[in-house]
């Protein structure tokens, strides 16, 4: 594809961009943003991150993506994100096309149009710039003279209700998957054939999903009766992509215009999680565990620090603390790093295996701002239903230790609306964050701040809880409003997800096909930008779902069949529907699972890709 970039679409940007705020975020130019001669190469990606630049900007997927599409001599990738509404309402009236920040080219010039997909809030602003772009938003209605649409992230784990936009889906990890994906249509571009064609490479890629490939019957009850392909050599189920072994991190990162969510390099020091907590799916999907080594991270480290000049990095997993070298690493990074400004954070740390150690070493590093820990539940009772066995002796002594550390503000993640939960163990959680107030001001004063994130269970595809409905929305709010009054007498700070929100993640999470039509709609009606609350517009969602006469009721407040076919059966993340079956049986019954790296207990990871699995001298997949 030739490049037909408009002459002047510099000069129309560069009036406009006095109208909009933060102008930084659609000029391009940043330190180490990659430039190469647009005839030069043969195939032109653009990478969009479907949020505004200051989320999509930082976003590890896509850094990745971008640096390894940008190493082969005959490829380039530029990126894009989504316009704020002021950019957007310019762009429509001054008949500028949605363009990369590099070169400034319209994306329908680019070969392949990759999009990033880590929530599913985002879903009506893919549609927002295909339509900006001049791509048509239906798969059906593309033609060889359009882009390639592709799609991948935690999302695409179900990726049934943007299959009628997206060409191809690439389920799991990326790194592989981008560039593979790309050499077939390469190959297509050499020896010009039909569209069909090239899907028919692509659904011949392990991994990859063709949406078009596949049909889906209803039963008379609104079930699902049935998936099949069409198409004669498609995969069934389609198996998602996993690397035997993490390459080298990425290091050369680019350095924003304007402020992003995260200003720092990011490293990921491990991949995957053995904790088996029943409503996690990203613990689920990213089995198994593979770690990088130290010497590995602290090359990283060093080799990001010296391309940015930033002085922040995160050190980056599910669980941060579980790396069986983590000592290790922290110590290393202290030993280099201690004479500079470096501060360094673990995200995602476990009160499980917390430790003194461990803690004395992250005293040395002085991490910015305050501490996070996760209990999600306050109650034992509920900590076994979840797979969190936890005692609060330990909560709260650890809690105790982070205080006496140095630590004056300590953030605690609940979850609320899981399944057999009570109004009591909604006020348990009020209570613990009391008692762990109270321990820190009798070790720091009244400088001390407890703040609680309350987010609400949606039973996400792919775990234990899939079979769940979601709790009712004025069930939901009382709760809020308990835990609001509570820590208002308490003085605790408290955020917390809104029901209606909560009830937008879970159409599209757990939705089929035909919330297609309802996506479109909604689009259609004014809904973009759908995660930031001020922009949320349920009206808009519910006049769609009633414009394609479907009930949302029926994805979120319907108790699923344990033997229907749910719509994302036909993707598999190497965890067995078995497993997940028994480990909720487990759960109504109150009984936990010790952590998987102790006991194997069959979850179908290592049947799926045993073939895979290296040596334990190259790899810790962290299966016995």
């Amino acid at each position: 594809m030739t490049n037909n970039q408009p002459t002047n679409i510099n000069k129309k940007l560069e009036k406009i961009l006095f109208s909009v705020e933060k102008p930084g975020r659609y000029v391009g130019g940043e330190h180490n943003q990659v430039r190469k001669d647009w005839n030069s190469v043969k195939t032109h990606i653009a990478l969009v991150f479907p949020d505004i630049y200051d989320l999509g900007q930082p976003n590890l997927g896509l850094a990745i993506l971008y640096d390894i599409v940008n190493q082969q001599p005959d490829m380039l990738a530029e990126r894009a994100y989504s316009p704020w509404v002021d950019m957007e309402a310019q762009l429509r009236e001054n008949k500028i096309p949605l363009f990369s920040l590099e070169s400034k080219t319209p994306l329908n010039k680019f070969d392949i149009i990759g999009f990033t997909l880590p929530y599913e809030q985002i879903y009506t602003n893919v549609l927002n710039i295909l339509d900006l772009s001049g791509v048509p938003l239906l798969a059906s209605e593309r033609t060889a003279e359009h882009p390639l649409i592709i799609a991948g992230g935690q999302a695409c784990y179900n990726p049934e209700p943007m299959a009628d936009f997206i060409d191809a889906f690439a389920i799991g990890e990326g790194e592989e998957l981008i560039l593979e994906i790309s050499r077939a249509y390469q190959e297509w571009k050499r020896y010009p054939s039909p569209r069909l064609e090239l899907f028919q490479a692509l659904a011949r890629i392990p991994g990859v999903y063709v949406p078009s490939f596949y049909e889906v019957s209803y039963a008379e009850d609104g079930t699902i009766h049935s998936v099949f392909p069409w198409m004669q050599g498609v995969a069934m189920p389609v198996k998602k992509r996993i690397l035997a072994r993490l390459p080298a991190p990425t290091t050369r990162f680019l350095v924003p215009n304007v402020e992003t969510v995260h200003d720092r390099i990011s490293v990921e020091i491990m991949r995957g999680c053995t904790r088996g907590c029943r409503f996690c799916h990203a613990g689920m999907v990213n089995r198994p565990v593979r770690e990088r080594s130290p010497e590995e991270i602290l090359t990283a480290v060093q080799a990001g620090l010296d391309a940015t000049g930033y002085e922040q990095v995160g050190l980056l997993s599910l669980s941060s603390s579980d790396h069986t070298r983590i000592l290790d690493i922290i110590r290393e990074v202290y030993a280099r790093f201690k004479d500079s400004r470096v501060q360094v954070n673990l995200p995602s740390l476990r009160i499980a295996s917390f430790s003194v150690d461990l803690m004395d070493e992250l005293k040395e590093l002085r991490p910015g701002g305050g501490f996070t820990l996760a209990p999600e539940a306050a109650t034992e009772r509920m900590r076994a239903i979840i797979n969190k066995p936890l005692d609060e002796a330990v909560i709260l002594e650890t809690a105790r230790t982070i205080f006496e550390h140095g630590w004056l503000s300590l953030k605690l993640y609940f979850m609320i609306g899981l399944p057999q939960e009570t109004m009591e163990d909604v006020q348990a959680i009020l209570d613990l964050a009391r008692r762990i107030k109270s321990i820190g001001k009798s070790i720091k004063g009244n400088r001390v701040r407890v703040h609680l994130g309350i987010a609400t269970f949606i039973p996400k595809p792919h775990t234990p809880f899939q079979w769940y409905s979601i709790e009712d929305a004025q069930s939901l709010q009382s709760k809020i409003d308990l835990l609001k009054e509570g820590t208002r007498r308490a003085d605790i700070k408290m955020t917390y997800n809104p029901p209606d929100s909560t009830l937008l993640e879970s159409w599209l999470s757990r939705g089929d096909r035909r919330l297609g039509a309802v996506i479109l709609q909604a689009w259609k009606n004014g809904a973009r930008l759908d995660a930031w609350t001020e922009r949320f517009n349920v009206t808009a969602w519910l006049d769609a779902f009633a414009a394609c006469g479907i009930d949302p009721d029926f994805y979120t407040r319907r108790q699923r069949g344990l033997d229907e076919i749910l719509p994302w059966d036909h993707i598999s993340t190497g965890v067995s529907k078995r497993f997940l079956l028994t480990d909720l049986r487990l759960s109504q019954a109150g009984k936990t699972r010790e952590d998987c790296r102790n006991t194997c207990f069959n979850c179908g990871i290592l049947d799926a890709y045993g073939s895979l699995k290296p040596s334990e001298q190259e790899i810790y997949w962290g299966c016995p």
